[in-house]
């Protein structure tokens, strides 16, 4: 094969990865009770597939909000820092262990098993996640560097 025809075939696969790149995720209900998640379907048991549409923020954003949305109280109480997650989002553990790490109090909020958080979360016009809230502040995914320049203790 020629250099060309070698590179003609490289470019294809590399249009064709991202396609075969996907997975699907399914939820069932053991014997216990409790709910399992995966990314293969459980042998025996009634699986069910989910259709997952959030994202993951590539890039971190920081913007003002209103501090008077109910997202940044809770039980009444004013929290310093609210994350909003999912379990399988790298980003929103890099932040839970940073803040864990840092002992930075904290609350989070998984929008795939609290139906309220995801209203919360929809209500600020979340399209991926974390999202982030420092006081007045909102940080769409999580940087160290971009979480420290708004997080004040």
């Amino acid at each position: 094969m020629t250099g060309n025809t070698m590179k003609a075939i490289s470019t294809l696969l590399l249009l064709l990865l991202p396609l075969a790149a996907t997975a699907e995720i399914y939820k069932w209900v053991d014997e216990s009770g409790r709910v399992h998640y995966s990314d293969k379907p459980a042998k025996g048991a009634k699986t069910e597939t989910l259709n997952i549409n959030i994202n993951s923020y590539e890039s971190v954003t920081v913007n003002d909000f209103p501090t008077t949305s109910s997202s940044n109280s809770v039980a009444g109480k004013l929290q310093k820092v609210i994350m909003y997650s999912t379990q399988w989002c790298g980003y929103c553990k890099k932040a839970k262990k940073y803040f864990t790490q840092k002992r930075i109090p904290f609350v989070e909020y998984d929008i795939e098993k609290n139906a309220k958080a995801k209203r919360e979360y929809d209500a600020l016009g979340g399209r991926g996640v974390p999202v982030i809230l420092v006081g007045k502040k909102r940080m769409n995914g999580f940087s160290i560097a971009s979480f420290d320049r708004i997080y004040q203790k």
